[in-house]
């Protein structure tokens, strides 16, 4: 019988040097005379300990990390494939302090099988969402949605079941599904990482989505920066099309659903939807005025739903185990659980999937560690570039979209960035204003022109050129972008530059050096 090796072909682990490992046990193998079968999973998360091989034993899976292509020689020495122990030991993958104590919904197959592989998908109770809702009414399968309490995950954070509702309301012709996969915010790779870890989790929940509503086509809108996770949603699309998961017969019930994977051309803006469909349809990503919402008329003028990654990778679940059971993690109106993604000055950086609720806190420094550093971490950045910075003296504020809502940040697409206290909170609002002008769309006046004069006001601000009069001017520019930008990308860009001036004064009035 082969040993099962796993390797992850993650974008990260790759990055740290997984594709040398790989063919580096693979050759050790060969010299040796062993069978191994080697597998490129997805990167479990913890991205210290990348590249994380693991092997499988008849006790479990052990781990061993961050392993490099000079360590593979001393790993086979010492059996590693028999799970012995060795300097880079982790002991059973499941038990890792950091990933034992997850609730891991969405990502639960992530790291564990073959992404690409609908029989290891199958065997790991993949398709038993999409095997009930074929069963159900397309009513039942969007109230089950409903139920369950899920929200968007991609920021704004609005009820997955009534944008659903409200396509299937449409009268009978074409609908379409489609998929912002547009991750374009600092410090977030979740939905990557559910793209090359495991593609068809997705491809499952836009199946259902289609079914539901009625749509017979769906389209990934993936950011170009992605080759590995467009590579693999590409194969695994193929496989489950050959396996008859997708096609124009789905598992013989008369469903029909396609769907096809396009790419962005590196456009921020196109994180907004109306943006992504304009994007689609072969046009300059710009924002559209609305109403009509996109669920009424979207994509080619067509009743859409639009949704993220994450939002559509969750439904699997709650038509596989019930809405009920879905509901049952999070807190308050917060629902169900949230890949969160641990970025910038911090020990151990990765992915955590947890139930709504736990604390900034917990999150830094239990799954975190601290600073990178070993210096205080002085601030967090919640929700991306354009999230709000929290203090340290909020971290003890719950991970919900309530709570967060209460102290003026919003939660996003779940990315937080760290800081210590070296950090210049002045120029990080300048930056804010600076990401604005550059990645604006240009169509409204708020977002174009105030984003550029915000950039210049701030210069002054930092060379203290009439400093208080400015810092004012700041204020009511953030003002107008809050109220009269078209769309996010100016109405939150004042969130980071208020929440700096509001929590770290201090800065803004440092003397000129």
């Amino acid at each position: 019988m082969s040993i099962k090796v796993y390797v992850p072909r993650d974008a990260t682990a790759l990055s740290l040097g997984a594709g040398p490992v790989a063919t580096a046990i693979q050759d050790e193998a060969q010299r040796r005379g062993l069978d191994i079968q080697l597998i490129r999973n997805g990167s479990r998360g913890l991205f210290w300990l990348e590249p994380l091989v693991e092997v499988e034993t008849e006790g479990g899976r052990h781990a061993y990390g961050p392993v490099t292509a000079a360590d593979v020689t001393s790993l086979f020495e010492s059996r590693f494939f028999e799970g012995r122990g060795h300097r880079l030991h982790q002991g059973l993958t499941e038990e890792i302090k950091e990933l034992r104590s997850q609730q891991r919904l969405t990502f639960a197959r992530v790291g564990v099988t073959d992404p690409v592989s609908v029989e290891d998908y199958v065997a790991h109770g993949g398709y038993e969402g999409l095997t009930r809702a074929l069963a159900m009414p397309p009513a039942a399968i969007v109230q089950a949605v409903t139920d369950s309490g899920l929200r968007g995950r991609g920021g704004a954070a609005f009820p997955t079941g009534i944008k659903w509702k409200t396509v299937l309301d449409q009268p009978p012709q074409q609908k379409y599904v489609t998929c912002n996969a547009d991750e374009g915010d600092s410090g977030t790779f979740a939905d990557r990482m559910l793209m090359e870890g495991d593609p068809l989790m997705l491809i499952e929940g836009m199946t259902i989505a289609g079914i539901a509503v009625g749509a017979t086509q769906g389209y990934i809108y993936l950011r170009v920066e992605y080759p590995h996770a467009h590579r693999a949603l590409n194969e695994a699309i193929a496989a489950a099309r050959a396996a008859g998961y997708l096609g124009p017969n789905i598992l013989g019930s008369g469903r029909q659903f396609e769907l096809e994977v396009r790419l962005g051309a590196g456009a921020y803006i196109c994180g907004e939807e109306t943006s992504m469909l304009e994007s689609l349809e072969g046009r300059r990503g710009e924002v559209r005025v609305r109403p009509p919402l996109p669920a009424i008329k979207g994509l080619f003028g067509q009743p859409t739903v639009v949704n993220n990654v994450i939002s559509l990778a969750s439904v699997p679940v709650i038509l596989a185990r019930g809405a009920e059971f879905y509901k049952n993690f999070g807190t308050g109106r917060s629902r169900g659980t949230i890949p969160l993604q641990l970025a910038g000055n911090i020990k151990r950086g990765g992915l955590i999937e947890r139930a709504f609720g736990l604390t900034l806190r917990e999150l830094i420094y239990d799954y975190g560690g601290g600073s990178a550093s070993g210096r205080p971490i002085r601030a967090v950045q919640v929700g991306g570039p354009l999230g709000a910075y929290i203090p340290a003296s909020q971290f003890d504020t719950a991970i919900d979209y309530e709570a967060l809502s209460n102290i003026g940040a919003l939660l996003g697409h779940g990315g937080v960035v760290a800081f210590d206290d070296t950090v210049d909170m002045a120029g990080m609002a300048r930056y804010a204003m600076e990401f604005c002008a550059k990645e604006s769309c240009g169509k409204c006046t708020p977002c174009r022109i105030g984003s550029t004069r915000g950039v210049e006001l701030m210069d002054r601000v930092i060379a203290n050129i009439d400093r208080e009069r400015n810092l004012q001017l700041v204020e009511e520019l953030c003002d107008t972008l809050l109220h009269g930008s078209l769309c996010g990308l100016g109405g939150m860009t004042p969130f980071p530059v208020q929440s700096a001036l509001k929590y770290f004064p201090e800065d803004f009035r440092k003397s000129v050096q």
